[in-house]
């Protein structure tokens, strides 16, 4: 499950393998290693990835489909005007 998050993840960034990499000060036969599921990252990677992209490791793993946004230091209008963003999106 993991080859598949990180791909989607990076996919979604609208990043290649190559910027992927420099965010994680890593290489690209790293990210390439991970997606095509030769390698699994280590946990300190993990936990960098996740704090990076802001999704949980949970996530990443497979554990849990649900992904969150990080809306601390937000105003509670500014978090509303999100919710209303999403609530557009999925319809």
């Amino acid at each position: 499950m993991f080859y598949e998050r990180i791909k989607e993840l990076r996919l979604a960034l609208k990043m290649n393998q190559v910027e992927f990499a420099n965010k994680l000060n890593i290489t690209k036969q790293c990210v390439s290693n991970w997606e095509n599921a030769y390698i699994q990252p280590s946990v300190d990677m993990l936990i960098k990835i996740a704090k990076t992209f802001s999704v949980s490791t949970d996530w990443l793993l497979g554990l849990n489909s649900q992904n969150y946004l990080d809306v601390s230091g937000l105003s509670i209008n500014e978090i509303m005007h999100l919710q209303n963003i999403i609530q557009d999106l999925k319809k």
